[in-house]
């Protein structure tokens, strides 16, 4: 049976922050979304995977608990195909998620 776990990867006391930074682990594959878009996973063979910020300050902070490194951070274009192919490769489908 898969795991399902759907927590808040902020630490902070702000509700604004939290309900808005989701993270969604399927078994070995996690999600993380800021709003409904996901903007990073971790997944086997493919490591945590962040997109660059082309949103606003809020996202930004979100990007920046997920992973605090911005030079490894892939151009959002780039970082939807890394989504896809991960999601494909683990039969995975998004119908209703914002990539």
């Amino acid at each position: 049976m898969t795991r399902i776990r759907v927590s808040n990867y902020m630490n902070n006391s702000s509700k604004n922050y939290s309900v808005n930074s989701l993270m969604v682990e399927l078994g070995d594959v996690t999600l993380y979304f800021s709003y409904e878009t996901v903007v990073a996973f971790d997944a086997p063979g493919f490591g945590i995977t962040v997109s660059e910020n082309d949103w606003g300050p809020t996202t930004g902070k979100h990007l920046n608990a997920i992973m605090a490194q911005k030079d490894i951070r892939l151009p959002r274009k780039q970082f939807e195909v890394e989504l896809e192919r991960m999601l494909t490769q683990y039969n995975l489908s998004t119908p209703d998620v914002r990539i």
